[in-house]
């Protein structure tokens, strides 16, 4: 339950963290770079059962 959830949330973040956004238009590709390397960790977590 808490692994989905986090799952979530990661990917809402992933996503609101590209660069095509006007917010984030300055930042480039290094926050949705990191975000996506978290989400990868997660989801492997997920599968090991870790989570």
């Amino acid at each position: 339950m808490l692994g989905t959830i986090l799952l979530i949330v990661l990917i809402l973040i992933l996503i609101g963290a590209l660069p095509t956004w006007p917010h984030s238009s300055g930042w480039g590709y290094y926050p949705s770079g990191g975000i996506g390397l978290v989400l990868i960790i997660v989801v492997i977590l997920l599968l090991m059962g870790r989570i």
